[in-house]
């Protein structure tokens, strides 16, 4: 570690501890059916969402606590896998992990490690920096987090907890629980989504942009990416720099989209209370969102636009899919397009029973259509399948008292979307929504434990001085 990363580590130390009060341990262990103490708080998810739920944790002294996730340290979320953009997005003084503590934050983490004057040039903050900073996070808290192990299932067990089925390298064990985080990013709550007219391609013709792709196999080859937002625009880019010798980018829409409608939500009352309006508000607001998809800023089409071999073709929906001999037809409303690869960048699709963890009662999740029926011309299927989650993330049960202990499962990623506005995997609510996911946790574990606190009250005996009394004589 640098001389400025590590004075910067000692000053997150330091302010940490100042503003530690109350310092009062409040939690007792619950003791599973193994003898062992169970985890009051188990997170499912070791990138930037679960992190910065462990800190919030932390500092609330909930510290029996666990951070699991199933990629190897460092490959934790998009940033050194699937996400393709040089920069993230957000601009560079965009907060969020740091929860409102300044040394903590991005900035500071770069001027320790690059200067001031780097900072100050700074445009967009490259990727591979963010993911420096979240490991740097992560070790400068010292957070529990374990890797290499995957949650594959979830179920209630004795005396109110939850036992959570691991899988790692060493085979399955078993964690219990008292309440139980997802933090499990794009897809946790269903899968990357392919489009129906695509799924007759093998895998070796078709893949979605959230998997693994052979970009240099892609070379001289002619390649297809569907769809428009700033996914498909990335993974074009990183097919044209690989040399591709031509990048249809069909678009469905007649034009494509170039607002971006989360940077309107960034400000402190959407963020904070979206999550407080009537189903109404929330659904009338969240349709308008997701609607008109992800914008991509201006560099993002430029990283295209400078190849001669990139070709975009809006108004091009793709309604079949074939293999032939010479690579893939795609029938257009455009006509036919000629391909040797495609890459889907069509999202996610909610599908409870498509995730291990939550299989066994998957059937039993409330949705939004569950909960809320729009007027004909608001309604949207796709959306409907969203979680209808309560005020603290926690699932709601589709038929009451089937399975009640679903409400000690928190969901904290994309898929929370519909309920609480931008939150889970974004950077820009994490001030706010990281705080609000740690109130309902935190809430639940002391009303859970309210005998307890109310004996542990009644027996509380410690003096806080000491008083003297003299023997009074006779003054006769």
């Amino acid at each position: 570690m640098s001389d400025g990363l590590a004075a910067l580590s000692a000053r997150v130390r330091s302010d940490l501890a100042r503003i530690a009060h109350p310092t009062m341990p409040w939690l007792t262990p619950m003791i599973g059916p193994d003898g062992r103490p169970a985890i009051d708080v188990l997170i499912v998810g070791g990138g930037q969402s679960g992190l910065a739920t462990a800190f919030a944790l932390l500092r609330s002294r909930v510290s029996n606590i666990l951070v699991l996730d199933k990629a190897e340290a460092g490959r934790e979320g998009p940033w050194l896998t699937y996400a393709r953009m040089p920069t993230l997005r957000s601009p560079k003084d965009f907060t969020g992990p740091d929860l409102d503590i300044p040394s903590l934050t991005y900035q500071s983490w770069h001027e320790a490690k690059l200067g001031a004057e780097s900072w100050r040039d700074l445009d967009l903050i490259p990727r591979e920096y963010w993911a420096g900073y979240l490991a740097w996070y992560r070790e400068v808290l010292d957070l529990p987090v374990r890797n290499g192990s995957e949650v594959v299932d979830i179920a209630p067990a004795a005396g109110g907890l939850l036992q959570a089925t691991v899988r790692s390298p060493d085979g399955e064990t078993t964690i219990f629980a008292r309440k139980i985080v997802l933090a499990t990013g794009q897809e946790g709550m269903g899968d990357w989504s392919i489009p129906e007219p695509l799924r007759p391609l093998p895998p070796t013709r078709c893949a979605h942009s959230g998997a693994e792709i052979d970009f240099d196999a892609l070379r001289g080859r002619r390649v297809a990416v569907i769809g428009a937002g700033a996914s498909a625009f990335d993974n074009a880019a990183v097919v044209l720099e690989a040399g591709a010798a031509r990048v249809d980018l069909l678009c469905r829409r007649a034009e494509i989209q170039l607002i971006q409608p989360y940077r309107w939500l960034t400000f402190r009352g959407f963020l904070r209370h979206f999550s407080e309006l009537d189903d109404a508000w929330r659904w009338r607001f969240m349709r308008a969102v997701l609607e008109l998809r992800e914008g991509f800023p201006q560099h993002t089409y430029d990283r295209c636009a400078r190849y001669a071999a990139f070709h975009l073709l809006e108004g091009a929906p793709v309604s079949a899919a074939r293999e032939t001999a010479d690579g893939v037809v795609l029938q257009t409303a455009r006509g036919e397009i000629n391909a040797d690869f495609v890459i889907s960048a069509t999202g996610i699709s909610i599908d409870f029973a498509k995730r291990p963890e939550l299989r066994r009662f998957a059937s039993n999740i409330a949705r939004w259509s569950d909960r809320y029926t729009p007027d004909a011309s608001e309604r949207n299927d796709r959306l409907g399948a969203f979680p209808y989650l309560a005020d603290d993330y926690a699932l709601c049960e589709r038929v009451a008292g089937e399975t009640p202990w679903i409400s000690d499962i928190h969901v904290f990623a994309i898929a929370s979307t519909m309920s609480f506005g931008a939150s889970g995997s974004s950077i820009n609510a994490m001030t706010t929504a990281v705080p609000k996911l740690v109130h309902g946790l935190t809430r639940g574990l002391f009303k859970a434990d309210i005998e307890q606190h109310w004996a542990a009250f009644k027996a509380y005996d410690v003096k806080q001085a000491t008083v003297r009394r003299e023997a009074k004589g006779d003054c006769a």
